[in-house]
Protein backbone atom coordinates (compact mmCIF):
# COMPACT_ATOMS: atom_id res chain seq x y z
CA UNK A 1 0.00 0.00 0.00
CA UNK A 2 1.47 3.37 -1.00
CA UNK A 3 1.36 6.19 1.51
CA UNK A 4 2.82 9.68 1.93
CA UNK A 5 4.65 10.25 5.21
CA UNK A 6 3.52 13.32 7.14
CA UNK A 7 6.46 13.08 9.54
CA UNK A 8 9.87 11.46 9.54
CA UNK A 9 9.84 7.84 10.66
CA UNK A 10 13.34 6.45 11.11
CA UNK A 11 12.55 3.00 9.72
CA UNK A 12 10.53 4.25 6.71
CA UNK A 13 11.77 7.61 5.49
CA UNK A 14 11.62 11.40 5.65
CA UNK A 15 8.57 13.62 5.80
CA UNK A 16 7.01 13.90 2.32
CA UNK A 17 8.39 10.58 1.03
CA UNK A 18 6.09 8.22 -0.85
CA UNK A 19 6.70 4.73 0.55
CA UNK A 20 5.22 1.29 0.16
CA UNK A 21 4.17 -0.46 3.40
CA UNK A 22 2.04 -3.41 4.37
CA UNK A 23 -1.68 -2.56 4.36
CA UNK A 24 -2.21 -3.45 8.04
CA UNK A 25 0.63 -1.20 9.19
CA UNK A 26 -0.80 1.70 7.20
CA UNK A 27 -4.45 1.11 8.13
CA UNK A 28 -3.95 0.30 11.81
CA UNK A 29 -1.05 2.52 12.83
CA UNK A 30 0.22 5.16 10.41
CA UNK A 31 -3.05 6.60 9.13
CA UNK A 32 -4.98 6.66 12.45
CA UNK A 33 -2.02 8.33 14.20
CA UNK A 34 -1.89 10.91 11.36
CA UNK A 35 1.69 9.94 10.53
CA UNK A 36 0.77 9.23 6.89
CA UNK A 37 -1.97 9.60 4.26
CA UNK A 38 -2.95 7.38 1.36
CA UNK A 39 -1.56 8.26 -2.05
CA UNK A 40 -4.32 9.88 -4.13
CA UNK A 41 -4.31 12.56 -6.81
CA UNK A 42 -5.40 15.11 -4.22
CA UNK A 43 -2.77 14.09 -1.66
CA UNK A 44 -0.02 14.15 -4.34
CA UNK A 45 -1.12 17.63 -5.40
CA UNK A 46 -1.06 18.77 -1.76
CA UNK A 47 2.42 17.27 -1.37
CA UNK A 48 3.69 19.24 -4.37
CA UNK A 49 2.36 22.46 -2.83
CA UNK A 50 4.06 21.74 0.50
CA UNK A 51 7.43 20.50 -0.84
CA UNK A 52 9.28 23.76 -0.14
CA UNK A 53 7.91 24.06 3.39
CA UNK A 54 8.81 20.42 4.09
CA UNK A 55 12.33 20.94 2.73
CA UNK A 56 12.79 24.03 4.93
CA UNK A 57 11.55 22.13 8.03
CA UNK A 58 13.84 19.19 7.31
CA UNK A 59 16.83 21.49 6.81
CA UNK A 60 16.15 23.24 10.12
CA UNK A 61 15.77 19.93 11.96
CA UNK A 62 19.01 18.68 10.41
CA UNK A 63 20.77 21.86 11.50
CA UNK A 64 19.50 21.34 15.08
CA UNK A 65 20.68 17.71 15.02
CA UNK A 66 24.14 18.75 13.85
CA UNK A 67 24.28 21.45 16.53
CA UNK A 68 23.39 18.94 19.24
CA UNK A 69 25.99 16.52 17.86
CA UNK A 70 28.62 19.27 18.03
CA UNK A 71 27.70 19.96 21.67
CA UNK A 72 27.88 16.26 22.58
CA UNK A 73 31.01 15.31 20.64
CA UNK A 74 33.88 14.70 23.04
CA UNK A 75 31.73 15.31 26.14
CA UNK A 76 32.83 13.38 29.24
CA UNK A 77 30.19 12.20 31.71
CA UNK A 78 31.27 10.91 35.13
CA UNK A 79 28.88 8.60 36.98
CA UNK A 80 29.45 7.58 40.62
CA UNK A 81 28.10 4.09 41.30
CA UNK A 82 28.27 1.66 44.20
CA UNK A 83 30.55 -1.28 43.47
CA UNK A 84 30.97 -4.72 44.96
CA UNK A 85 33.55 -7.43 44.52
CA UNK A 86 35.82 -7.30 41.47
CA UNK A 87 34.63 -3.78 40.63
CA UNK A 88 31.19 -4.99 39.54
CA UNK A 89 28.35 -2.52 39.91
CA UNK A 90 25.24 -3.07 41.98
CA UNK A 91 22.81 -2.96 39.08
CA UNK A 92 23.96 -1.32 35.86
CA UNK A 93 24.33 2.04 34.13
CA UNK A 94 21.24 2.69 32.01
CA UNK A 95 20.30 5.12 29.25
CA UNK A 96 18.36 7.08 31.84
CA UNK A 97 21.44 7.51 34.06
CA UNK A 98 23.44 8.90 31.14
CA UNK A 99 20.56 11.17 30.02
CA UNK A 100 20.22 12.53 33.57
CA UNK A 101 23.97 13.22 33.79
CA UNK A 102 23.87 15.03 30.43
CA UNK A 103 20.83 17.02 31.66
CA UNK A 104 22.82 18.12 34.70
CA UNK A 105 25.60 19.21 32.33
CA UNK A 106 23.08 21.38 30.49
CA UNK A 107 22.44 19.19 27.42
CA UNK A 108 18.96 17.75 26.95
CA UNK A 109 18.96 14.34 25.24
CA UNK A 110 16.11 11.86 24.99
CA UNK A 111 17.08 8.64 26.77
CA UNK A 112 15.92 6.60 23.74
CA UNK A 113 18.54 8.35 21.62
CA UNK A 114 21.36 6.87 23.70
CA UNK A 115 22.61 3.62 22.16
CA UNK A 116 23.95 1.06 24.61
CA UNK A 117 25.06 -2.14 22.88
CA UNK A 118 25.09 -3.91 26.23
CA UNK A 119 24.47 -2.81 29.82
CA UNK A 120 27.42 -1.26 31.64
CA UNK A 121 28.09 -3.38 34.73
CA UNK A 122 31.71 -2.55 35.57
CA UNK A 123 33.71 0.56 36.35
CA UNK A 124 35.80 2.10 33.60
CA UNK A 125 35.50 4.29 30.50
CA UNK A 126 32.96 3.57 27.78
CA UNK A 127 32.30 5.29 24.47
CA UNK A 128 28.55 5.70 24.01
CA UNK A 129 26.82 6.65 20.76
CA UNK A 130 23.98 9.19 20.88
CA UNK A 131 21.61 9.54 17.92
CA UNK A 132 20.90 13.23 17.38
CA UNK A 133 18.70 12.69 14.31
CA UNK A 134 19.01 12.57 10.53
CA UNK A 135 21.76 9.96 10.45
CA UNK A 136 23.82 12.20 12.75
CA UNK A 137 25.59 10.60 15.69
CA UNK A 138 27.82 11.86 18.48
CA UNK A 139 30.18 9.97 20.76
CA UNK A 140 30.12 10.62 24.49
CA UNK A 141 32.72 9.24 26.90
CA UNK A 142 31.10 7.80 30.03
CA UNK A 143 33.38 7.25 33.02
CA UNK A 144 31.93 4.98 35.68
CA UNK A 145 33.80 5.47 38.94
CA UNK A 146 33.28 3.83 42.34
CA UNK A 147 31.26 5.77 44.87
CA UNK A 148 33.17 6.81 47.97
CA UNK A 149 31.77 4.48 50.68
CA UNK A 150 34.37 5.20 53.40
CA UNK A 151 32.06 7.78 55.02
CA UNK A 152 29.19 5.28 55.37
CA UNK A 153 30.90 2.86 57.76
Amino acid sequence: MEIILKETIETLGQEGDVVNVKPGYARNFLIPKKKAVLVTKASLAQLEKEKQAIAARLAEQQKKAEGLAAQLEGKVVVLNKRVGDEDRLFGSVTNNDIATALQEAGITVDRRAIVLSEPIKTIGEFKIVVKTGYQTFATVLVQVVPENTDDVQ
